[in-house]
């Protein structure tokens, strides 16, 4: 009785900490003069209070367990103490997402490898683990490299997850991949673009969205949060998709051109048309 009555308690407790975070706000401000992005948060809970509270609640979601090793429990803590409770939330449903979408697939895949892709896909967006020049997407694989490295896993699962995170935002090729590669994508794709929405029974999207909730305006709160990411470093976004956000959040951003750097390159092709052959190619003049 007394160990139902805790639990009882736990759960009431987690659900006034998902309300609070369900009443966060997020704003952004973005001048010709100046960049600045601003967060305005309700007082965000303590972060090893909701780390513990978690894992005294059911480990299983939707019918997935999260995994609880060791390695997943300091992975866990890490992202939680580093990243908003919009970014926390949205790389737990990732995992959710994608480990239902390899059930239903039938994808032999390990948990905990794609544990950790979810969990850090989104790191590079953190100012803490923001480089000045490489996309977000490496940023963050690099910070997933050097975790799982002081954590002693082999490089072979490693390459798994650098490479899951590199690829998440990068449309028709993580498919072709290692499960572990395509499901962090397929849950990205699920949870921010809606990609198979329907093809996840209604009743596992409401598990999921419980235990890990959208924020009031999701969709406006991601984008901002992958503006601020990406704006300090515009020329990261060439070929990818977060030409876009730069696109619509930053007025004075400036979108690359493939076609117009072909056609300005330095080559000189006008110059000397035809083949010129030198001795060095092997063929007669």
């Amino acid at each position: 009785m007394a160990a139902h009555a805790v639990r009882l308690a736990g759960l009431a407790c987690a659900a006034a900490l998902s309300r609070r975070a369900f009443g966060t706000t997020l704003t952004a401000r973005f001048n010709d003069d100046e960049t600045a992005y601003t967060a305005a948060t309700c007082a965000k809970p303590l972060t090893h209070s909701i780390f513990y509270l978690e894992n005294l609640m059911s480990t299983t979601i939707a019918g997935i367990r999260i995994p609880d090793s060791q390695l997943a429990r300091a992975a866990t803590e890490l992202v939680r103490d580093n990243e908003s409770d919009l970014l926390y939330n949205h790389s737990r449903r990732v995992f959710l997402f994608g480990a239902l979408a390899g059930e239903r697939k039938q994808l032999k895949f390990d948990p905990e490898l794609l544990y950790m892709g979810a969990m850090f896909h989104d790191m590079g967006l953190v100012d803490a683990y923001s480089s000045k020049t490489h996309r977000f997407e490496v940023d963050g694989a690099n910070a997933a490299r050097d975790f799982l490295q002081q954590h002693g896993v082999n490089e072979y699962d490693i390459e798994q997850v650098w490479t899951s995170i590199a690829l998440h935002t990068t449309p028709g090729v993580p498919e072709h991949m290692k499960p572990v590669v395509a499901l962090v994508t397929a849950g990205v794709e699920m949870d921010v673009l809606g990609i198979a929405y329907d093809e996840f029974p209604e009743e596992k999207r409401i598990q999921v969205v419980a235990a890990h909730p959208r924020e009031r305006d999701f969709k406006n709160g991601i984008i901002n949060a992958f503006a601020h990411g990406t704006i300090k470093k515009p020329e990261s976004t060439f070929g990818n998709v977060k030409a876009d956000v730069l696109a619509l959040r930053d007025p004075s951003y400036k979108r690359l051109n493939f076609c117009t750097m072909i056609l300005g390159s330095a080559w000189d092709d006008g110059a000397a048309p035809g083949h010129v052959h030198h001795a060095a190619c092997g063929h007669d003049a």
